[in-house]
């Protein structure tokens, strides 16, 4: 399989952010992915005593598909978070100090009204990352399942709806699947796949108009017996990833 592109997602239900290489840690996600989040009133997330939390209690495409539409860029080096919305408004917001982010949670605040519960807070909890399973891990699409998807429904879907970080071209679909609990080599990194990937209702929002115009889960379970699209992947030997690489199976577990 062939790496065709790379994301991070540095607000949890907000903007892609197309990648050309990244450094992958041990047991860490990809660098800045989902390391922010807008937690609603209604959220006991402790930033001092983090844990994992359902997508739910936050802002996310899966309750609110109007953050699609939201612009959003970080930049890691000044911790600055660009927000613009459809209408043009807009804020750069300091993700470093507690007016910063005080501001950029009144930001997200007014742009969805009545979708907020109580006090929204935007977060981050250092060592944390706001994924949708508790694992720190990297999700893998193989982008011949989204296609064999799109062929049995006669659609034509954005990757970006199902929101990986790394998208891989070659083989047959559900290849990936075959890849549960085997070790693989990802660029010059080595990680083991745990888990297939349950889509949600995220994936019914399309990434270009804010709205919810698609079933994926839905068609997958119709079409194909599961409500699976990808795998996640830990990360085991740190080392390098860049679009154009080669993801394989470890040669042991070829042998084996």
């Amino acid at each position: 399989m062939r790496i065709e592109s790379l994301y991070r997602y540095p607000v949890k239900g907000l903007a892609a952010e197309a990648l050309g290489e990244v450094a992958l840690s041990p047991g860490q996600c990809l660098p800045e992915d989902r390391r922010f989040a807008l937690a609603q009133g209604d959220n006991p997330f402790d930033p001092a005593k983090p844990a994992w939390v359902p997508k739910t209690r936050f802002g996310c495409l899966a309750v609110n598909a109007s953050l699609a539409l939201l612009h959003s860029a970080f930049d890691a080096e000044t911790g600055t978070l660009a927000l613009r919305t459809p209408d043009g408004m807009a804020l750069h917001g300091d993700t470093r100090t507690e007016s910063g982010r005080a501001a950029i949670s009144a930001f997200l605040a007014r742009y969805l009204g009545k979708e907020v519960r109580g006090t929204p807070r935007f977060l981050e909890a250092p060592g944390h990352n706001f994924t949708d399973v508790a694992n720190k891990c990297v999700s893998i699409i193989g982008l011949a399942s989204l296609h064999a998807l799109e062929q049995a429904t006669g659609t034509t879907l954005d990757p970006l709806r199902f929101r990986a970080n790394v998208y891989v071209s070659g083989e047959a679909p559900w290849a990936e699947f075959a890849l549960l609990g085997k070790e693989i080599q990802l660029g010059t990194a080595r990680l083991r796949v745990f888990k297939r990937i349950v889509r949600c209702p995220a994936t019914q929002v399309n990434p270009g108009t804010g709205t919810r115009d698609a079933d994926p889960p839905a068609w997958l379970r119709q079409h194909f017996g599961h409500a699976d699209l990808g795998v996640y992947a830990e990360v085991l030997e740190a080392g390098r990833v860049a679009v154009g690489d080669v993801l394989a199976p470890m040669q042991a577990d070829l042998l084996g």
